[in-house]
């Protein structure tokens, strides 16, 4: 584990080496270039982090706090700096002690997001790794009328060795659950992980085939443990921002897979998700590869984020 731990530390670095470049090469100028703490060097750090995605309130929230500790600390040179924002900024990513409850008890899993973003690919990953650690696991097919959802998945059910449970293309969703439902109990499986749909431009059928979802779970299986993860596109920035607020309206969001975070300069999104919104990342993507998503830790990102590698840590 401690092999794949350090590939993926690696992958992180190279993942998020545009917003490093977006973010972290201004910091460092700004760290050594400045000769006392005063208020242009804050508004330069304020410019930075917006430039880099975290958003106008969360930099705020990182600077006040930065500000803070400074006065606390007593602080005079501006190179003193870096290790406080880094802390600043990870305790704005705490995942708090139960993210991964679900683990521990017999679950259902939702699953929701809009086309695109790697919805039924991080489905498959999960269950995929679930799996590995030992879990029974079974998916469902519950987006059934997006042409292809549900031959992807049965493609990851093969791929990860779960059993799926799916009807034809323009079944009812609700329906699908059921079946997995009564599939999940009478096969004795940890984890029932939902695939479900996210047509957010049509919030109002969104919020009733969710509801007439989470109903029938509630009828059909309500001692188990309920988590409902949103699935965001990393390279949109601002967007998966704003995208979370209205799947928040229309679901009981408890957590965010955060993909394609390799490749974009808008990592800094990872932050202020869990800074603005209060919900945790609990998995990010960077790859293609099953083990390509992992769960979020907040110090290797911040530590990724800046290029600050551990002893024994591959140097790549």
């Amino acid at each position: 584990m401690a092999e794949g731990k350090k590939g993926f530390f690696s992958k992180l670095v190279e993942g998020l080496a545009k917003t490093r470049n977006n973010i972290i090469s201004g910091m460092d100028s700004i760290f050594s270039g400045f000769s006392a703490i005063d208020d242009d060097f804050y508004e330069e750090i304020e410019e930075t982090l917006i430039m880099g995605d975290l958003g106008i309130q969360t930099t705020m929230s990182i600077v006040e706090n930065l500000k803070e500790k400074v006065k606390e600390q007593h602080i005079k040179e501006p190179s003193e700096c870096k290790s406080l924002l880094m802390e600043t900024m990870r305790q704005q990513m705490d995942l708090g002690e139960n993210a991964y409850e679900f683990e521990n008890k017999k679950s259902v899993i939702l699953v929701i997001g809009v086309n695109g973003v790697g919805k039924t690919t991080s489905v498959g990953k999960l269950a995929g790794q679930l799996k590995d650690s030992g879990k029974k696991v079974i998916m469902a097919a519950a987006d059934t009328f997006r042409a292809a959802a549900i031959e992807q998945l049965t493609e990851w059910a093969h791929r990860a060795g779960v059993e799926i449970i799916a009807q034809q293309e323009g079944s009812d969703p609700a329906a699908v659950i059921f079946d997995a439902i009564a599939a999940a109990k009478s096969r004795n499986a940890d984890v029932l992980i939902c695939d479900t749909a996210g047509r957010l431009h049509n919030k109002k059928n969104l919020m009733e085939e969710l509801k007439k979802i989470n109903r029938i779970i509630d009828k059909e299986y309500p001692e188990a443990y309920r988590e409902t993860l949103v699935v965001l596109d990393g390279t949109t920035g601002q967007n998966a921002l704003s995208q979370a607020r209205q799947f928040m309206e229309v679901a009981d969001i408890t957590g965010i897979i955060l993909t394609k975070l390799d490749g974009t300069a808008k990592g800094g999104i990872a932050v202020a998700i869990q800074s603005e919104l209060g919900l945790p990342v609990k998995y990010i993507g960077i790859g293609e590869q099953i083990d390509d998503l992992q769960k979020f830790n907040a110090e290797e990102f911040i530590r990724a984020l800046f290029n600050i590698k551990e002893k024994g840590e591959d140097q790549t």
